[in-house]
Formats: structure tokens, C-alpha cells, sequence
């Protein structure tokens, strides 16, 4: 499976491992010069959350993911392979 994410009016970028997860939310998060401590104190996380899945750990919960997902502005597309 793979999870396409728009971060920006370009191409989407493929998500095929929690690691390519966690290195799209550290440089969209400095892209937009924001640091750890701002994401934890909006999403009402701890910092070894955020830390976790910026190191792209696998085991996270989702719901949390998607949350800090849609606080950063970003939203996840699931589609057929092939198909972009």
C-alpha cells in the first residue's frame, strides 16, 4: 500500500514506511519553522510522541498521527497503486 500525503501544491509524497512518516513531518515542521515543543503543546502530546514519530517508530497510535497530521495542515490520500 501506498499513502500519498500533499504537503505542498506539487507532487504528493509516497509513504511507504513509518520512517518516510516521521522525515516528512520533521521537515514540513521545520519547514514552517515550527520545533517539537510547539506541535506537543497544540496537539496535547508528550514529547516522546512527537520525538517517536519524527524517529519514525511503527508502533504509534494512529488516531494521535493523524491528529498531529491535521494540526501541521496535512492530510492523508489513500489510493490504488498505479494510480497517480
Amino acid at each position: 500500500m501506498v499513502i500519498s500525503m500533499y504537503v505542498d501544491d506539487r507532487q504528493p509524497e509516497r509513504i511507504k514506511t513509518s520512517e518516510d512518516l516521521g522525515k516528512l513531518v520533521r521537515k514540513f515542521r521545520q519547514s514552517q519553522k515550527m520545533t517539537q515543543m510547539d506541535i506537543l503543546g497544540l496537539a496535547n502530546t508528550g514529547n516522546r510522541f512527537i520525538v517517536e514519530l519524527e524517529q519514525g517508530k511503527p508502533t504509534l497510535q494512529l488516531q494521535k498521527v493523524l491528529d498531529v497530521l491535521d494540526l501541521l495542515g496535512l492530510e492523508v490520500i489513500i489510493q490504488k497503486k498505479g494510480s497517480l
